[in-house]
C-alpha cells in the first residue's frame, strides 16, 4: 500500500496542465467497440481505470497500444461479450461496455461492476433503458446476461438523469432500427464528447448537452474507425482551482474549458476566491480569508458531486459556517472523520454537513476512502501545519494523473512512499 508523506505550509505557485478527462475517456474507449478497426484516442490521462479498461478491451480480444497519452484501440479482432468478473470488480465504468458490445455483437454477460464505495449506483436504469430497445435481460447469480437478435429504436424516459445510463443507452441505440429518444438524460459534457466521437464515427446523434438525446440508428457497415482528442477533465481542473485557493497560492491552471467549470467558479467567486478567467485557462490569486458559503450538490450543469469533498477541505478554513448537503450519493462525506483528525469542525446531520471554518489545520495520520476524498484531503494537507502522511493513495491515482510530480512543480512538498 503506497502513501503520501505532506509538509503543508508552502504556497503553490506556478503554471498546471490539466489532463484528459477521465470520465470522458472511459465511455470513449467502450464506444471503440462498435466498430471493427483502429481508432485513436489523444490526450487519455494515464490512470489506473484508464489501464483497467484497456485490460478489458483486451480481454475481449481487442489489441490496444498506449504510447504516453494516446491510446489506439483495434476491435476488429474482439470475438468474447464475457467479462470475467475480476475486472468488473475493479472498477464501476466497467459496466460502460453493456452497450457497445450489445450494439455490435447482440448478446453480452457480465457480472456486476465495482469502484469506490461512495453510495448505491444501481444498474437498474441501464437495464430498463436496453429493455426498451428490445434486449432480453437476465439477472442470476450475481451476473447480467442481455440478449437481442435486434434492437429496435424506442421512447426511453429517466427516472433520473444517471451519466452511465446515457452513455450506455447511447452507445447500444447507434446499432438500433429506428429513432431512439433519450429523455430526462444527464447533460453533462462528458456525454456531449461521447455524441462527438460516435458521430465522427459515423453515428447520428443529436441533444447531448441537453435533457433530450436523439438517435438515429445507422448500419455495421456506416461506422468507421476514427481519431479523437479527449476533452481536459473539469474535475481535476477545479481539484488544482481549489488547491491554488486553500493555498494562497498564484496558480495558472491551463488546458480548461472555463463553461465546464462555471458550477465550482460561481462558489468560489462567493467564496471570495479571486480569479482570472481566459479561453482556455484559469489563474487564481489567494486573497486571504475564504468566506463560508452553502453548497447543494445536483446533477450538472448543478454542483458536481466530485467537488463536494475539495470544497469541504477549503471551507474547514473559511470565516463563518457552510452547509454542504449532498443529494448524489448518499455515503459521500467518509472523508469527514479523517479531516476532524486534522482538526476541522465538521458535524454531519443526514445528507448535509455543518463546516464551521477554523483557524488552522493541523497534520495527521489519514487515510484516503474513496478517490475524490483522497483528493480532499491531499488539499487539507497542503494547508496544514506540519506533515501528514495519506495511506491508500491507489485511490487518487484512479483519477490523477502524476498528482504529487504536478504540484511539486508548484512548491508542494509531497514524498510518495512505497511499502
Amino acid at each position: 500500500m503506497q502513501k503520501f508523506m505532506i509538509v503543508g505550509g508552502n504556497r503553490l505557485k506556478g503554471i498546471i496542465r490539466t489532463s484528459g478527462s477521465k470520465n470522458a475517456t472511459l465511455p470513449l474507449l467502450a464506444a471503440c467497440i462498435l466498430n471493427a478497426g483502429k481508432s485513436v484516442i489523444h490526450e487519455a490521462p494515464r490512470l489506473k481505470d484508464v489501464a483497467v479498461m484497456q485490460d478489458l478491451l483486451m480481454y475481449l480480444g481487442a489489441k490496444v497500444n498506449c504510447d504516453r497519452n494516446t491510446i489506439e484501440v483495434d476491435t476488429s479482432s474482439i470475438q468474447s461479450v464475457e467479462i470475467s468478473e475480476d475486472l468488473m470488480r475493479r472498477m464501476r465504468a466497467s459496466n460502460l461496455v453493456l452497450g457497445a458490445l450489445l450494439g455490435r455483437f447482440g448478446r453480452v454477460r457480465t457480472s456486476y461492476p465495482g469502484g469506490c464505495q461512495i453510495g448505491s449506483r444501481p444498474m437498474n436504469l441501464h437495464l430498463k433503458g436496453l429493455k426498451e430497445l428490445g434486449a432480453k435481460i437476465q439477472e442470476k447469480f450475481g451476473y447480467i446476461t442481455a440478449e437481442a437478435e435486434r434492437l429496435r429504436g424506442a421512447d426511453i424516459h429517466l427516472d433520473l438523469p444517471s451519466v452511465g445510463a446515457t452513455e450506455n443507452i447511447l452507445m447500444a441505440a447507434v446499432r438500433a432500427e429506428g429513432v431512439t429518444t433519450i429523455r430526462n438524460a444527464a447533460k453533462e459534457p462528458e456525454i456531449v464528447d461521447l455524441q462527438n466521437f460516435l458521430n465522427k464515427m459515423g453515428a447520428r446523434i443529436v441533444g447531448a448537452g441537453t435533457d433530450t438525446i436523439k438517435i438515429e440508428g445507422v448500419t455495421q457497415g456506416d461506422l468507421k474507425p476514427v481519431a479523437h482528442t479527449v476533452i481536459p477533465d473539469r474535475i481535476e481542473a477545479g481539484t488544482h482551482l481549489v488547491a491554488a485557493a486553500i493555498t494562497e497560492g498564484d496558480v495558472t491552471v491551463t488546458n480548461v474549458i472555463p463553461e465546464h467549470l462555471e458550477p465550482l467558479l460561481a462558489k468560489l467567486r462567493e467564496a471570495n476566491v479571486s480569479f482570472t478567467v481566459g479561453e482556455d485557462q484559469i489563474k487564481v490569486q489567494g486573497n486571504g480569508k475564504i468566506k463560508a458559503v452553502d453548497i447543494k450538490t445536483m446533477s450538472y450543469p448543478g454542483f458536481p458531486t466530485d467537488m463536494q469533498p475539495q470544497m469541504m477541505a477549503l471551507l474547514s478554513l473559511a470565516d463563518g459556517t457552510s452547509i454542504i448537503t449532498e443529494t448524489i450519493f448518499e455515503n459521500r462525506f467518509k472523508h469527514v472523520g479523517e479531516m476532524r483528525r486534522m482538526g476541522a469542525d465538521i458535524k454531519v446531520e443526514g445528507q448535509s454537513a455543518i463546516v464551521k471554518g477554523v483557524e488552522k489545520l493541523s497534520g495527521a495520520y489519514i487515510e484516503a476512502s474513496d478517490l475524490r476524498a483522497g483528493a480532499a484531503l491531499v488539499l487539507a494537507a497542503l494547508a496544514a501545519e506540519d506533515g501528514t502522511v495519506i495511506e491508500n493513495v491507489a485511490h487518487i491515482d484512479r483519477g490523477y494523473e502524476r498528482l504529487e510530480l504536478k504540484y511539486n512543480a508548484l512548491g508542494a512538498r509531497i514524498i510518495r512512499v512505497h511499502n
